[in-house]
């Protein structure tokens, strides 16, 4: 009696099989990858709750400056203004950033920029709702990571037939 995995279903080869697996993106697991299963309902709902969170955020952000500006000097408030300004425009090109080019392996440490995103959060869902709009934030990214991964596999893979040291040899004695 063997133990041995139960052999893959005769529509996958084995080299299917063990093909390199899609890394799943968060609120779209792997449907990215044949855009199937509800991946453009998914996509419209996304969009639309991050441009509602995004609109309930810099209204909550405005009640927030409001609060602030009517007690204070003209000048802490606009300090507050400006500081609340650039933590969102510097969350907004980090995501956008994060979501059209690769990360670079010297970048800095994102733990560095917590903060910032945090202050900035409508930035955040600012970009996440534009990047939504053409396609799942990091897909593109994604995808070309995934087809080279696959075109690797595909290399790696193809059978080869016979020695190859000796293919000249048979030619030459004929």
């Amino acid at each position: 009696m063997s133990t041995s995995a139960p052999k893959p279903s005769s529509s996958v080869t084995d080299r299917e099989a063990d093909a390199p697996l899609p890394e799943p993106i968060r609120f779209y697991g792997t449907r990215w990858v044949d855009r199937s299963r509800g991946y453009a309902p998914r996509r419209v709902l996304l969009t639309a709750a991050a441009t509602l969170l995004t609109v309930a955020g810099a209204l909550a952000l405005w009640i927030l400056y409001a609060g602030v500006a009517a007690g204070s000097p003209a000048w802490l408030s606009s300090l507050v203004l400006l500081a609340l300004l650039l933590c969102t425009a510097i969350a907004f090109t980090r995501a956008w950033a994060g979501y059209t080019r690769p990360r670079r392996v010297d970048a800095v440490d994102e733990s560095a920029f917590r903060s910032i995103m945090f202050v900035g959060f409508v930035g955040v869902l600012l970009a996440y709702a534009l990047r939504s709009l053409v396609e799942a934030p990091g897909e593109g990214l994604l995808r070309a990571d995934h087809e080279a991964a696959l075109e690797r596999h595909r290399r790696l893979t193809v059978k080869r037939s016979g020695n190859p040291a000796r293919r000249g040899q048979g030619r030459r004695r004929r």
